[in-house]
């Protein structure tokens, strides 16, 4: 399982908004964080958050530890497990 913490703040709705597109993951909460999961990789497209780079670099809140992430940069954020 493949889970990505996101805070739960207004600049970062877009975020999880985006995750959830994709069918094979699940976007819930706990306390203050958007708890994004799925059985494979997560990627998430930068572009179609709408995030200006500053946002979007600080969008992370925390992996599990069964998770990494392996891309982080303009262009998408893709957490795997390990």
């Amino acid at each position: 399982m493949t889970t990505l913490y996101v805070l739960d703040v207004p600049e970062h709705t877009a975020v999880a908004k985006v995750a959830a597109e994709d069918p094979a993951v699940t976007v819930g909460q706990i306390g203050p964080y958007f708890e994004i999961s799925a059985a494979g990789p997560i990627v998430i497209d930068r572009r179609a958050t709408g995030c200006r780079h500053a946002v979007w670099y600080s969008c992370v809140g925390g992996v599990a530890r069964d998770s990494r992430i392996t891309q982080h940069d303009k262009d998408a954020l893709r957490v795997e497990p390990v």
